[in-house]
C-alpha cells in the first residue's frame, strides 16, 4: 500500500461529510477578541500489530458553536491511508486510518481549535433563534445506554414534580444530580454512562460520563432536549480550581464529558454537575462538604456556564466506527484501535500507546460570551 491519504469519506450515523487531509473548517480570524487558540496533537502507535490495523481518533466539533471553532485538522498515517468522516447531527468528526500487515501503525492528528468562555444569563430569556424541530428531536431520543422510559422516566417525573417551566425542570435535575451522586475514583476511565443500571442498582457513583449522562437521560425523559458533550481538558483553570484543569501540556488522561440542555428562550445551556462532584472530591485538601464555599461557587457557576480550558469533540452516542468489525461504542472520547486480533483496550498502555498534548498559541483577551 502506498503512502497516501484518502479524500473519500463515508457516513457513520447520518449523512457523511468528506474532508481533505489538511482541513480548514472555518475562515474566521483564529483568535478574535475573547477567544483562545489551542494546538492539540494526538499521536497513536499500536505496539503489537497483527494483520491489518485500524485507528480512529475523535476530532474537534465539526460545527461552530458559541464556545468553539475548529480551525484546522492535519493528519498523517505513516505507511497507511487516512481520511476524515463525520456526522453533522452530532458535530462528529473521526479521523480513520488503516495500515497493511507488516507496517508499524502510527497516526498523528494536529488540530487548531479556538475556544471562549460561555456564560448564560438564566435570570431572563433572550432573543435566541429557534432550533429546528428535527434537530431538537435528535437530542430527545433514547440511546442504548440512555433510555428515556421505565425507571428513568419515573425518576425524572419525581425530580421535576412541581416544576412549571423548562428552566425549573432543568435546574431541579441539576440539583438532584449534585445532591444524590458522587465521584468514584475507582471508576475506570471516564465511566460508561449506563444510567438504567445506575438507577436500578441505586449506585449513583461514577465519573463524568456517568454523572452527566444521567443528567442528559433525565432531561430527555422530562421532555428537555439535552446532549452529552465529549471532550478533553487542555489548560489550567483560571478560576482557581486545581481539580478542573491540567497541570502540564500532556493531556493524555484529561478527557472530560460535559452536558448541554436546550431551553426555549435561551438556546443550548451549558451544565456540568459532574464537575461539582469533582470539586467536592478532589479540590485540595479534598473531600469538601457541599456547603463548602468553593463547592457552592462551582455549583452556582456550572449551571449556565463553562470555562473553556477544554475542547469539545462531539455529541455522539452509539458510534459505529467505520470499517470496524466490533460493536458500536457508547461514545467516542478516547482514541480507538483494532487489529486482526480484535479491538484494543484504549486504556491499556501495553498494546496501545497514545499521547495527547496541548499548547496555547493565542492567549485569551477577556473571554466570556453572555446571553441576555
Amino acid at each position: 500500500m502506498k503512502r497516501r491519504d484518502f479524500l473519500r469519506s463515508t457516513g457513520i450515523i447520518s449523512a457523511g461529510i468528506a474532508f481533505p487531509r489538511a482541513t480548514r473548517l472555518f475562515a474566521q480570524d483564529p483568535a478574535p477578541a475573547g477567544w483562545r487558540t489551542f494546538e492539540l496533537t494526538t499521536r497513536v502507535e499500536i505496539l503489537k500489530p497483527s494483520g491489518i490495523a485500524r485507528v480512529w481518533l475523535p476530532a474537534g466539533l465539526i460545527t461552530e458553536t458559541p464556545f468553539q471553532r475548529t480551525l484546522s485538522n492535519n493528519y498523517h498515517a505513516e505507511g497507511g491511508v487516512s481520511r476524515m468522516t463525520g456526522s453533522k447531527a452530532d458535530a462528529l468528526g473521526i479521523v480513520v486510518a488503516e495500515f497493511p500487515a507488516g507496517v508499524k501503525p502510527l497516526l498523528t492528528l494536529t488540530s487548531r481549535i479556538a475556544t471562549r468562555n460561555i456564560a448564560m444569563n438564566i435570570a431572563a430569556p433572550g432573543k435566541v433563534p429557534p432550533a429546528s424541530g428535527p434537530d431538537l428531536q435528535h437530542f430527545l431520543r433514547p440511546t442504548h445506554l440512555l433510555p428515556t422510559d421505565g425507571i428513568v422516566k419515573s425518576t425524572a417525573a419525581e425530580i421535576t414534580k412541581g416544576a412549571k417551566t423548562d428552566v425549573e425542570k432543568a435546574r431541579a435535575i441539576y440539583e438532584w444530580i449534585v445532591d444524590k451522586t458522587f465521584r468514584d475514583p475507582k471508576t475506570q476511565g471516564c465511566g460508561l454512562g449506563d444510567i438504567r443500571f445506575m438507577l436500578e442498582s441505586k449506585d449513583l457513583g461514577g465519573k463524568c460520563a456517568d454523572l452527566n449522562a444521567l443528567y442528559v437521560g433525565l432531561a430527555r425523559a422530562s421532555g428537555l432536549p439535552a446532549r452529552d458533550v465529549y471532550g478533553v481538558r487542555v489548560a489550567k483553570s483560571e478560576l482557581g480550581y486545581k481539580s478542573l484543569g491540567t497541570a502540564t501540556e500532556n493531556v493524555t488522561k484529561a478527557q472530560h464529558c460535559r452536558a448541554e440542555v436546550y431551553l426555549h428562550g435561551y438556546g443550548w445551556v451549558p451544565v456540568d454537575p459532574a464537575d461539582v462532584r469533582k470539586v467536592v472530591l478532589e479540590e485540595p485538601p479534598g473531600n469538601r462538604p457541599l456547603d463548602d464555599e468553593m463547592v457552592k461557587k462551582a455549583r452556582t457557576r456550572l449551571f449556565g456556564s463553562w470555562e473553556m480550558n477544554w475542547i469539545a469533540y462531539n455529541f455522539a452516542h452509539d458510534v459505529a466506527l467505520p470499517g470496524s468489525s466490533g460493536a458500536p461504542l457508547p461514545f467516542l472520547m478516547h482514541p480507538q484501535a483494532e487489529t486482526a486480533d480484535g479491538r484494543l483496550d484504549c486504556l491499556d498502555p501495553d498494546g496501545f500507546r497514545y499521547e495527547i498534548t496541548s499548547r496555547e498559541i493565542a492567549p485569551a483577551t477577556g473571554a466570556t460570551r453572555s446571553s441576555t
